[in-house]
């Protein structure tokens, strides 16, 4: 039974988990951020893999806008293969995974350290060997996560870096606005049934994509994950702008074309991007809080919360868990134990 399942359990406690890192973390990170705010950084390097890559990406929008800092996806074989480390110069490097285990994360982190670079871990596991690596460690507190598709892990790391993005800013209405994450997260969370009735129109899609730009081009790259995971759709992510540059020309009629496009600077655009689509016969899936972009969506699914832009990754990837787990169990597929995965998976 699909609310038995671990995913299930562990996507519906996220507000629980969220006011507790918020709780237990919270003091903390402010520390480290007075500390680092100390240190002259003037950029930042995150080393991740899979969905960890995916919180890399809220990160770059999040301490570029938010912070002024330029941030870099780190190139991990340049460190664990090639053993050629890039110079780090005056830099902070962010080593962000679920279990902390992956030597080729580790390995980044451990060179930034020998080149004097200021680390940082970001882990579920605060024994882990990332933790170990670094400098200072934010501990996610999501409690064992026993399905294979991370969700509590992902939204932790959303909201350890957005805590780090406020302290570093020593920002009260930032940290205000993370309060409320919690109490938002359960309102989208009675997204559920409609998102599950929503799935069954899409039981037999074998090829999707998914658009975001700004702050959620982190979302489209984590709901295509998702996707791609639990169900097997080859769903594939990209910046609406990106998406002009060739791919659009996939589209023809009744192609899956998933918007995440809630409010804030890039509204205008995604509402024209949404009437080019159209034009070309895409099948238009909208998840916005927009009513005026929800309208124009084959099918809408409406987020019941407003937030600020910079926070709105924390609320659209509810429902894109949500909407992946239940086409999954749509194709009668066992949402805990995805084909060919394991939980932990370690690279070089």
């Amino acid at each position: 039974m699909l609310t038995q399942s671990h995913l299930y359990q562990e996507i519906h406690s996220q507000p629980a988990v969220l006011e507790n890192l918020l709780r237990v973390e919270r003091a903390n990170i402010q520390r480290i951020g007075a500390t680092l705010k100390q240190k002259h950084i003037t950029n930042v390097f995150i080393a991740a893999r899979g969905t960890s890559d995916n919180a890399g990406r809220y990160a770059q929008y999040l301490l570029g806008a938010i912070n002024r800092l330029p941030v870099g996806l780190a190139t991990p074989s340049l460190y664990s293969i090639y053993k050629q480390p890039p110079i780090f110069h005056d830099a902070l490097v962010i080593g962000i995974s679920q279990s902390g285990a992956s030597p080729d994360i580790v390995s980044v982190l451990a060179a930034a350290s020998q080149q004097g670079a200021v680390t940082l871990a970001l882990t579920n596991e605060p024994a882990s060997p990332l933790a170990q690596a670094a400098q200072y460690v934010i501990p996610l507190h999501a409690g064992a996560e026993k399905s294979v598709a991370a969700t509590k892990t992902y939204t932790t790391q959303l909201m350890a870096l957005a805590l780090l993005s406020a302290a570093l800013a020593d920002n009260a209405t930032m940290f205000d606005a993370l309060d409320q994450v919690p109490a938002h997260m359960t309102r989208l969370l009675e997204m559920n049934d409609a998102i599950a009735r929503a799935a069954e129109r899409y039981r037999y899609m074998r090829v999707c994509v998914v658009i975001g730009r700004g702050y959620n081009y982190a979302t489209a790259f984590e709901m295509a994950l998702k996707i791609k995971e639990l169900t097997y759709v080859l769903a594939e992510p990209y910046s609406s702008a990106d998406f002009m540059h060739g791919p659009v020309a996939l589209v023809e009629e009744a192609f899956p074309t998933i918007v995440v496009a809630p409010s804030g600077l890039m509204r205008e655009e995604m509402r024209g991007f949404i009437h080019t689509l159209q034009a070309r016969g895409a099948e238009v899936i909208v998840l916005s809080d927009a009513d005026d972009l929800v309208a124009l969506a084959r099918t809408p699914l409406r987020l019941p919360v407003h937030v600020p832009e910079w926070l709105s990754p924390l609320t659209t990837i509810v429902p894109g868990q949500l909407f992946a787990m239940h086409l999954a169990n749509a194709r009668d597929y066992d949402v805990d134990h995805p084909r060919g995965l394991r939980k932990v998976t370690e690279t070089r």
